[in-house]
This record gives structure tokens, sequence and C-alpha cells, in this order.
């Protein structure tokens, strides 16, 4: 791969593809609202009839982040489909047919934010609140900052002696709130791994979540060489992305901001992106922009006038 193109809006790319995957937290909200002109850019991009596709790492269903994106001003008009690995996760236990979800059993105990289980819900599996009296345990969230990691060890050493199978429905292990970033999901599920425990993780970087994405698009004669993935970690949507054989385009204003914040000219800006790349295996983006923002001029949205921008390579 060559090197990364830097770009100062969406608009720079949106020609170059069909099909658009976005992550949420970091890319069109941080967790309370939008950016600022990532509603213009989604409309924006509707009118070019752009198929879009919203992937998270959100242990909720899809149902529920349409809902809370409503409530943000992301209208379902604005997007095509949402995918979430907590929808994937809910079918999984429902169906308990296929991999590591035959089998897992009708007594699950819960690690979720603010006691939510709604992942259960319709599966025909109990929730057990005694992780003795459970056949495996689902990770959705994290109650922080109410707890710490060492707050949930206990119950974790608990199902590593009793030999339960973990399910990780966001593998998220720093997740974004407001202006900061919050110990995520992915971390309890680790530190479940560091104590002997056998942990399965749905979701952002790992594959069936993508290929069920480009199966989406496929059905709308939209193929890989068309779609690019839109997100703002190396880790979940880069090396997920690159790993599907998809483009992919990496937003500095999100979970990597610290690595760009003290960067002032485009040299900076590269020798900070090249750290990422030797951090994440060599995974290089091929697009990098400062968020989710259309940037060329929107007379029919009364935008001000401006120059048209130009592209650098870095």
């Amino acid at each position: 791969m060559g090197k990364t193109k830097f770009c100062t809006g969406i608009s720079e790319i949106s020609d170059t593809y069909m099909g658009l995957i976005l992550d949420q937290w970091g890319v069109l909200h941080n967790g309370e609202k939008p950016y600022e002109g990532v509603v213009d850019c989604l409309k924006e991009l509707k009118s070019r009839k752009k198929y879009i596709v919203i992937l998270s790492n959100s242990g909720k269903k899809a149902e529920d982040n349409k809902a809370s994106l409503k409530k943000m001003g992301i209208g379902p008009s604005l997007y095509d489909a949402i995918v979430t690995s907590g929808e994937m996760t809910w079918q999984g236990i429902h169906d308990q047919e296929d991999g590591f979800f035959k089998g897992l059993g009708k007594s699950c105990y819960v690690i979720s934010r603010g006691g939510d289980v709604a992942l259960l819900e319709g599966t025909g599996v109990k929730v057990a609140k005694d992780i003795e009296k459970a056949d495996f345990i689902l990770i959705t969230g994290v109650d922080v900052p109410k707890k710490t990691l060492a707050d949930y060890e206990p119950v974790l050493r608990a199902g590593v002696r009793r030999g339960l199978k973990a399910l990780c429905a966001n593998p998220d292990t720093r997740t974004m709130l407001g202006l900061g970033f919050m110990m995520g999901p992915g971390q309890i599920a680790r530190r479940y791994e560091d104590f002997g425990g056998v942990v399965h993780y749905i979701g952002k970087p790992h594959q069936p979540i993508f290929q069920h994405c480009i199966r989406l698009m496929q059905k709308k004669e939209i193929y890989a060489g068309q779609i690019v993935v839109v997100g703002d970690t190396m880790a979940h949507d880069i090396m997920g992305g690159c790993l599907a054989g998809l483009d992919t385009c990496l937003v500095k204003g999100g979970l990597h901001s610290g690595t760009f914040r003290n960067t002032k000219n485009p040299a900076e800006v590269d020798l900070a992106l090249e750290s990422l790349v030797a951090q994440y295996n060599n995974i290089r983006p091929n697009y990098l922009i400062d968020r989710m923002f259309w940037g060329k001029t929107l007379p029919d949205r009364k935008h001000k006038k401006r120059a048209q921008p130009r592209s650098k390579d870095l």
C-alpha cells in the first residue's frame, strides 16, 4: 500500500465509492451529540445515492442504536442500515446453532452498564444473578466510573474456576463519552483471559461482522472495491476493514486524537501516523481525515463560500 492521502473532507473520496461503512462513536458523535458537520455530510452522501451502513461495537441491538441516534438528530433517512455486535450476539444466543454459540446453555450471567439485560430478551435464556448458577457469561458494557476493573475481578475469577465461556458483545477496550475516554467492555474480557478464561469476541475487527456488512452491500450490487470503511480506531475499524479487503479512512479526532493533538504541519501529521502504523503491524489507512465533514461549499445549505479544499499526500 502507498502513502496515506490526507483529505480535508469526505467530498474528496465520495466519488470513488458507492458504499460507506461508518463507525458511530468518535466518527458520527461523541456519545452525547453529533459532531459539527456530520448531519450535513450524511445528507450530501445520501443525495448522491450512497449506501451507508453504520457499524458499531455496541452491545445493544440495532433498534436501540437507531433510537439513540434519532434522539441525537441522526435520523433513519441519513443511512441505510445499522449493524451492531449486540445484534449479532443476540441472534447467536437465540439460535445456539453455529460455532462458539452452539450449546451455550439457558442461564447467563450478564456484565453490563446499569444492569442492562435487554440483549437476552426474546432469546429464551434466563439471567443468572449468581455466577455459580450460570452456563455462560455475557459482557456488553461497563459501569464506569462507578466501578473499576478490580471490582469485576472476583466474579471473573469465579467464572474461570467454573470453566464458563464468555461472550464479549463489545470488544472496545476504550470508549468515548463526551470529551473523555473510559474503560470499555473489552478490558473486562481481556482480564478474564488473563485469569485463564475463554472469551469469544463479536464485533470489529473480527471478520464475521464485516462480511455481514459486505453482504448487505452486495444485495445492492455494491462490491468490495466500491466500499470504504470510516472509523476512528486503528485496532477495530482500520485493521478490520483492511483484513476484509476494504479501503479505509481514519478519523484523527476520535480515539487517536491524542496522537495527532500537537501536530502543526503535514510532516508532523505524517510522523504521528507512522507511529500508529508501526504499532498496528503496518496496517495503514488509505485516507486520513480530521473529522466526518463534507469539506466543500454547500450553497443550498447556506454555507459560507470558501475556496475549494485541496488534498495533500502524506
